[in-house]
């Protein structure tokens, strides 16, 4: 395996032309890893937008269970970090039960405000026949969620201590055991060496 430098703006168009590969269905896209997911999420709505497929974000941000779950074990628990703050069993349901063939179409975009720590009450969206959803969060890979194209944002471990908040070094245990648990680059479909933000580098493999 290789890593050939690349630029967001290029790699979105690569996924545009993934995605248009599934003509006439809904597709789900997953943007895992730690930091810069949204930033390449967001990248992708225009493109798809300009390629006819209407693009909903979804972040895994809006999957968070309740306070009283997550910091059952105090707020900087990195094992509840890793296992029990992301409510995987709604994402399935709300997000891309919805997309499979015979599914309603009909996606909620977010179940739970933080801020408040209540239910949302957001109106569930109606995505078009050939719609995509662009779901992006950390530690999303191995965790049952069937999306069409997966790609992963892989940070070395001095890289990832340098781009998390310092107020989030508590969680760097929690990303650890996810990658030596998961390994999710080995599950993803696009693996991306995002040590430099700047320039991110596309694993490829040798002929």
């Amino acid at each position: 395996m290789r890593y050939q430098p690349i630029s967001y703006p290029v790699l979105a168009d690569d996924l545009t032309r993934r995605v248009l590969d599934f003509p006439g269905r809904r597709v789900a896209v997953l943007i895992d890893g730690a930091t810069g997911t949204a930033e390449l999420a967001d990248a992708l709505v225009d493109p798809l937008r300009l390629n006819g497929r209407a693009p909903l974000r979804v972040s895994s941000a809006g999957f968070l269970r309740p306070a009283s779950l997550r910091f059952e074990h105090g707020r900087t628990d990195p094992e509840a970090r890793y296992r029990d703050w992301t409510d995987f069993g709604a994402l399935r349901r709300e997000v891309l039960d919805p997309l499979r063939p015979g599914g309603s179409g009909e996606v909620l975009p977010a179940l739970w405000d933080t801020e408040r720590d209540r239910a949302t009450r957001l109106p569930r969206v109606p995505l078009p026949p050939e719609g995509v959803v662009i779901l992006d969060g950390e530690m999303l890979l191995g965790s049952g969620l069937a999306a069409d194209l997966t790609v992963h944002l892989w940070l070395s471990p001095g890289a990832l201590r340098r781009r998390l908040p310092s107020t989030d070094h508590w969680a760097l245990p929690a990303f650890a055991q996810y990658e030596s648990e998961v390994d999710p680059a080995s599950l993803a479909d696009l693996v991306i060496r995002a040590d430099d933000p700047n320039h991110p580098a596309l694993r490829v493999q040798d002929s």
